[in-house]
């Protein structure tokens, strides 16, 4: 998708995926006068709540995919584990921005690859396709570590931590390509949220600080700290030239290690991401809004913080029965919950978000 004349109200957005992502998209395409149509296999596609129509069809139904097409004035996704075919199968005029972006962020390897080509330091890797690779990576690189299948995986799956080498013994090879990664000696973990408009025009919001447990978010914090502020400026030139390079159209998301030697990149997202769910309440605009905003050639809004304090936090599994019980917080929690029927160990079921006092 080229720079081009805004959309009018009451076009069509096409959202690859029908998750919580795909929900918040719609629910902020609603706001700036746009319907939106998901497009899914079949599931708990809780997106489909707030859209005009949801066609559940498998990824590589040719047909489905050129009746979404045709319904549609621009398509974008979700999540980044949309096959590269599917969106292939959309005419390019109505794509947002080309495949490429989820070409390189499904692949663990060229993701590194693309961005140390840009001048970014990447965790230490090595490729790993057999158990003699994996030994070699370990011998190599060392331990700790953690062993990822190089496609797919989010939230901690698809993945094995090694922590010595007797750990190394017993794990072995899952049968698919595969990265091993050293473990970096970080100080804090951020995230560098950008807004890219057709135009080339690129917005950031303030980078929080984010907590992982077991490989998944739990919480995102401003203000970040000291040393993330310190290192915020690098990886947003770094995450410039990646939206550049791609030519990306959207939100895009780049995660960091903030350590001694600066940030050290680790893994890209071109989509909107959950450490940047506190802009909805804690932004001027937020991540949804300029993602739509975005895609139909709607100027960007203003990122600017609005809360001197911000703590999002993830509500997971079985935490979603007892979430209603935060609204009696004081301090007006903002409290979003996704419509998931199933809370799964793991699952991502909500978030909640809590400001201190507004800036000026």
């Amino acid at each position: 998708m080229t720079d081009r004349s805004p959309l009018p109200p009451g076009s069509t957005i096409g959202i690859f995926g029908g998750g919580q992502l795909g929900r918040m998209l719609a629910i902020s395409a609603l706001q700036l006068g746009y319907r939106c149509i998901g497009y899914a296999p079949a599931g708990d596609n809780v997106a489909a709540e707030a859209s005009a129509d949801f066609i559940e069809k498998h990824w590589g139904d040719g047909e489905a995919l050129s009746t979404f097409a045709a319904r549609c004035d621009v398509v974008t996704w979700e999540f980044e584990n949309v096959p590269v075919t599917a969106v292939e199968a959309i005419p390019a005029e109505r794509l947002a921005c080309g495949p490429r972006a989820l070409e390189i962020a499904q692949d663990r390897l060229a993701e590194k690859r693309f961005v140390e080509e840009l001048g970014g330091l990447a965790t230490p890797h090595m490729r790993v396709e057999s158990d003699e690779d994996f030994a070699a990576a370990i011998e190599r690189i060392g331990t700790p570590g953690i062993l990822k299948t190089a496609r797919e995986g989010y939230d901690g799956k698809g993945q094995w931590r090694v922590d010595d080498g007797h750990a190394a013994r017993g794990v072995r090879f899952p049968g698919q390509r595969c990265i091993y990664e050293g473990l970096v000696d970080f100080e804090a973990e951020f995230s560098v949220i950008l807004a890219r408009g057709s135009d080339g025009e690129v917005r950031f919001w303030d980078s929080a600080a984010n907590t992982h447990e077991g490989g998944m978010l739990v919480q995102s914090v401003l203000p970040a700290g000291a040393r993330i502020e310190a290192q915020v400026e690098e990886a947003r030139a770094l995450a410039s030239r990646v939206a550049d390079a791609l030519s990306y159209v959207g939100v895009l998301t780049l995660e960091f290690f903030a350590t001694k030697d600066g940030p050290v990149f680790n893994e890209m997202a071109p989509r909107v991401h959950n450490s940047g769910h506190w802009t909805i309440e804690g932004a001027a605009t937020s991540q949804f809004e300029n993602h739509v905003r975005a895609i139909c050639g709607l100027p960007l809004g203003a990122t600017a913080t609005r809360f001197a304090t911000i703590d999002m936090r993830n509500i997971v599994g079985k935490q979603a029965s007892r979430a209603h019980a935060i609204l009696a917080e004081e301090g007006e929690p903002h409290l979003h919950l996704y419509g998931k029927r199933e809370a799964r160990e793991g699952r991502k079921m909500g978030h909640v978000t809590r400001v201190g006092a507004r800036l000026p």
